[in-house]
């Protein structure tokens, strides 16, 4: 990060602008086209969770090139000045570069989908219906590095 002292370099911040996003966005690379989409999410400390269905260009894509990019940003303040280059912006974000992996497995997709669920303040015990489950797929980005970065 070239303007250091606005690196955030504590895990715990970092986990906490996560744990407050409720928009991950999501870039992968379609040849050498990058593609970017906002997705509903979970995290665990570990890895980011996701749920889609079983087919389309984001999956396309990352049954090709499943390494990704993603960020997440929150607190946005615009800060009002005098003259246009007296404005500027309060934010904190997070990006961050890992690995997709598809779920298969009944129970690790649900897990994902209890992570998700949980993200968003639901409580559990969870149950889906058989047939919304059985038609959505998850998957994971294990994290393989982030930087947090607070702006204003």
């Amino acid at each position: 990060m070239r303007r250091k002292e606005k690196e955030i370099t504590e895990r715990m911040p970092v986990d906490d602008i996560l744990h407050k996003a409720l928009i991950c966005r999501l870039a992968m690379c379609d040849g050498g086209q990058p593609y970017v989409i906002p997705l509903n999410f979970g995290y665990d400390g570990k890895a980011l969770y996701f749920h889609c269905a079983r087919e389309g260009k984001k999956l396309d894509i990352l049954k090709k090139n499943n390494r990704v990019c993603f960020e997440v940003d929150v607190d946005h303040e615009v800060v009002k000045g005098e003259s246009p280059c007296d404005w500027s912006m309060k934010a904190k974000s997070v990006i961050g570069f890992g690995t997709a992996v598809l779920l298969e497995a009944p129970e690790e997709k649900r897990k994902a989908l209890d992570i998700i669920m949980a993200h968003y303040g639901a409580e559990p015990p969870f149950s889906y219906k058989e047939k919304g489950f059985e038609k959505a797929l998850a998957f994971k980005v294990a994290i393989e590095s982030m930087t947090g970065k607070k702006i204003g």
